[in-house]
């Protein structure tokens, strides 16, 4: 029988063959605009809550709900694009998202109440959730196989390099003008990416002719609840002193019972809303684990190293973001040249090169010290970015590899996701090890802080004597130079818990290389033909 005869087949080989009309760098461009705004946005507002609790009279507690409503609906949103793309097509859904996502931004300027404004990012949260992982299928489809290396360093940059800046871009806004255009300035991207979308994104044959699926509301519900109890207890969790407090032993077992029931009824439902086949791969359930433990590693060291830089050596805001900024130079330059090699040596080995020097990269940061000067930031996190450059790419092609192209945006859902909930989990984590560890160091050296310690006596008196040169009488310079000491007793202990998180991101990252070897050589012959056939 020949192929023209077999409607099945026939349609199996027009997806496998087909491109966009345009040139797919003019589509990568398209998607990266979105996709860049989108992970910005994740981290720009941080640095501003301070001013954004002040202006709107709220109390810092109440200020952190901007970052984890935001998180909640994003989160939420990841795993259900595939489904939402099935149903309304890519194109469309990818339109409607930047479109939300803007139209949010702009709320989120003009908010005149807390309340408002968590309203605003939970909407901009659910815009943005279903931009990251359509670009990363849209990219996959609109390039050959030979070059998902290169789609993917496009794709890498903003996904990056955008963290990294974030910080940084925030303070200097908000120093110069106002939180308020932290937000406003989403508004030309968004019109820019919203034109290129409508111009130059096409939705596969796939999608143009595929079925209307039954609503999975059931599924998407407990999906919801899952992840909004997960992210509420990743976010309070140290502040409420974890499984201390009643409310969070309750959300933990109302997360874990969600997700059971959550996977139940994906694998029961016939239309499920994520489906979760995909993880049957063996590349992909391994290159999802890996990113999961990628997601602590990428946004540990983020997270942690600015807060390091403010709150003991005293830098600014700006400081601190220049400081990590190499990060990003170092990314686009792994990206850049992953992007090349990536045809010409194995994935798994450009994969376990890159975390190796995230590893080597990050032990460097774990010696850090109050004396240390920037260039002994800088470069750790140079290495640190440029490490982090050469896991992503290829860690995201060796994922994909096998599936068919049917499956990839739902499979960028559960990989993207994944990916944050590890980020969640491991600055989750690694904040109560740094509140732990600072008391277990400070106990420890405060054992041997003793009046009969020569050195404490001697460091007492000396400062003793310049508060009274300051006009202090005795008693209260006495007081003065015992608080002094102390102060620097929880400095140095502080100091020693970030030195311990480092440490322990780096032996991660170590561990990680040995489950490289689970990972298979993408084959594209074979991958075609599954295409075809399966179809």
């Amino acid at each position: 029988m020949s192929t023209t005869s077999n409607p099945a087949r026939t349609g199996g080989a027009a997806h496998a063959e087909w491109r966009p009309t345009v040139n797919p760098w003019i589509v990568a461009v398209s998607v990266m605009l979105a996709t860049f705004m989108v992970v910005l946005d994740s981290s720009i507002a941080n640095v501003a809550l301070p001013h954004i609790a002040g202006s709107l009279s709220a109390s810092t507690d109440e200020s952190t709900w901007v970052l984890t409503s935001y998180l909640v609906s994003n989160g939420i949103m990841l795993p259900a694009s595939g489904w939402l793309a099935r149903r309304i097509g890519r194109k469309r859904l990818l339109m409607y998202s930047i479109l939300a996502f803007t139209a949010a931004s702009i709320l989120c300027g003009m908010s005149l109440s807390m309340p408002m404004l968590i309203v605003a990012r939970v909407l901009q949260g659910a815009g943005g959730g279903g931009m990251q992982p359509l670009a990363q299928s849209i990219l996959l489809e609109s390039f050959p196989p030979e070059k998902h290396g290169k789609a993917m360093a496009a794709y890498g940059v903003g996904i990056v390099v955008a963290p990294v800046i974030g910080p940084t871009l925030g303070g200097w806004i908000t120093d110069s003008y106002s939180w308020r255009w932290i937000f406003y300035i989403n508004l030309p991207v968004g019109l820019l990416a919203l034109f290129m979308a409508n111009l130059y994104i096409e939705d596969p044959p796939y999608l143009r002719h595929a079925r209307r699926m039954a609503i999975d509301g059931i599924g998407f519900a407990l999906m919801a609840v899952w992840l909004g109890s997960l992210q509420l207890v990743l976010d309070k969790g140290q502040e409420a002193d974890w499984f201390e407090a009643t409310w969070i032993r309750w959300l933990t077992a109302l997360s874990v019972a969600m997700f059971l029931g959550f996977v139940a009824r994906e694998l029961l439902c016939r239309d499920p809303i994520v489906q979760l086949h995909a993880l049957l791969d063996p590349n992909f359930r391994t290159g999802t684990l890996i990113t999961g433990f990628f997601g602590v590693l990428l946004y540990g060291v983020t997270a942690f190293m600015p807060l390091f830089l403010q709150t003991l050596l005293g830098y600014s805001a700006m400081d601190s973001g220049l400081a990590v900024s190499p990060r990003g130079l170092g990314s686009m330059l792994a990206m850049l040249m992953v992007g090349v090699l990536i045809n010409r040596f194995d994935s798994r080995a450009l994969l376990a090169f890159g975390m190796a020097i995230f590893a080597v990269s990050t032990l460097m940061l774990s010696r850090v010290n109050l004396g240390i000067a920037m260039s002994d930031v800088v470069w750790p996190n140079f290495w640190n970015g440029f490490g982090g450059g050469f896991v992503f790419v290829p860690l995201t092609t060796l994922a994909m590899s096998r599936l068919r192209k049917q499956e990839m945006g739902n499979a960028a859902g559960i990989y993207n996701l994944v990916r944050n909930i590890g980020g969640s989990i491991g600055i989750a984590a690694l904040t109560a090890n740094l509140v732990r560890g600072a008391q277990v160091h400070q106990s420890y050296m405060s054992a041997h802080l003793t009046a009969a310690s020569p050195a404490a006596t001697n460091a007492v008196q000396g400062l003793a004597s310049h508060f009274q040169t300051g006009g202090a009488d005795a008693v209260l310079a006495h007081r003065l130079a015992l608080g002094a000491v102390y102060g620097s007793l929880q400095q140095q202990a502080a100091v020693l818990a970030y030195a311990d998180n480092f440490r322990l991101l780096g032996y991660l990252a170590l561990a990680c290389i040995p489950l490289v070897l689970l990972l298979k050589r993408p084959s594209h012959d074979s991958q075609s033909r599954h295409e075809v056939v399966g179809e």
